[in-house]
């Protein structure tokens, strides 16, 4: 039986894709992540078979009265090879509804040849002239006010997981981000994190924050010998990324469980772990991770910034079952005030109300 699978696209994630056997898997969607989950969510709420979909472990408990529990389908070997942290991240409720992939986290790419003295924090960058590139939409605008927040101290979310969003430190942080998009091109807003790394590599920026499996892109690019990886940019009160696990999920519609099981097998194995972290990926499999050798002074040093910044800066969301909307209504509210369209505070307090109407 053909497997359908639905799998998040662009550059960092597709060079997997080539290693899956044509004759067995059928790609029913391939788009950007939040595309993947709006086309994953009418699918599945029409009851329609998907085998094997692309999450991440921020998603997956929205998806989670779609998804199997994965605890009893697989050998403990192929869950005790994967990174015990990127496991946790993964798990729900008590039940691990996906498989990690790969660890997401960013590092800052600078073009040493346009910026002398390269900034360590959010405020001497906000003091050079140097044209920061990040998202302008959707999960990646979120994330950077996020990182924001916590890196000055403040939370979005308080030890009763109850929103805070309206709070002095998330006003600033919209007022950075308003700042720094004003040296930014005008189809910004519309940048998914694609975007932002092809106008890295296409010479629209001086700087930019970029996940690992940007690394391919990079290293082919003409402007390699004036690149350099840096730690991300640190708060006043902590340097902070915001992170997580891309993973694999098995949807109750199902048509082939076995076959799914076989295939998540395989693509969190040490083979097809290792394939993807040929592209740049920081694979999940810590065997595959050992394996992974620098090519290059370039890598080497990109390499061990990244794995720093997972070690000692990852953040990661609470896991909500209403995330999606927050983070929409969340990253909508930031876009008006990048566009000019509400203030800072305006911004921060919808956010807030919204949020706390979704988590009531």
């Amino acid at each position: 039986m053909t497997l359908r699978v639905a799998l998040v696209g662009g550059p960092m994630y597709e060079h997997l894709y080539r290693a899956l056997p044509p004759d067995t898997v059928e790609v029913v969607v391939l788009e950007d992540h939040p595309t993947l989950n709006r086309r994953v969510a009418e699918m599945l709420g029409a009851g329609e078979r998907l085998d094997v979909i692309s999450t991440h472990s921020k998603y997956a408990p929205s998806q989670a009265h779609w998804l199997r529990r994965l605890d009893d389908l697989f050998d403990a070997g192929v869950v005790g090879a994967l990174a015990p942290g990127a496991v946790a991240l993964c798990r729900f409720d008590g039940a691990l509804l996906s498989l990690p992939r790969l660890i997401d986290v960013r590092v800052l790419w600078v073009r040493t040849d346009r910026v002398e003295k390269v900034p360590d924090t959010w405020a001497e960058l906000l003091a050079s002239d140097a044209v920061f590139g990040f998202p302008g939409r959707e999960s990646g605008l979120f994330g950077t006010f996020f990182e924001l927040v916590v890196g000055s101290g403040g939370r979005l979310f308080d030890d009763d997981l109850r929103p805070t969003m309206d709070t002095p430190q998330a006003v600033e942080a919209i007022e950075v981000l308003c700042r720094l998009a004003a040296r930014l091109p005008q189809d910004h807003p519309d940048w998914h994190y694609d975007e932002v790394d092809a106008a890295l590599l296409d010479g629209r920026l001086d700087a930019a924050a970029a996940w690992p499996g940007g690394w391919g892109a990079i290293a082919a690019s003409p402007l390699i010998g004036h690149l350099r990886p840096f730690p991300y940019l640190s708060g006043p009160r902590c340097r902070v990324s915001y992170a997580g696990a891309h993973s694999w999920g098995i949807p109750k519609t199902c048509g082939d469980l076995d076959g799914a099981v076989d295939l998540l097998t395989r693509l969190v194995g040490a083979e097809m772990q290792a394939a993807d972290a040929a592209g740049g990926s920081i694979c999940a499999h810590e065997g595959a991770q050992r394996a992974d050798r620098p090519v290059g002074e370039i890598d080497g040093e990109r390499l061990t910034v990244t794995r720093r910044m997972i070690a000692e800066a990852m953040i990661t969301y609470p896991p909500f079952a209403r995330f999606p909307e927050l983070e929409d209504a969340g990253w909508s509210a930031l876009s008006c005030a990048l566009r000019g369209l509400s203030t800072p505070a305006a911004a921060a307090a919808t956010i807030q109300a919204v949020a706390s109407e979704v988590l009531a």
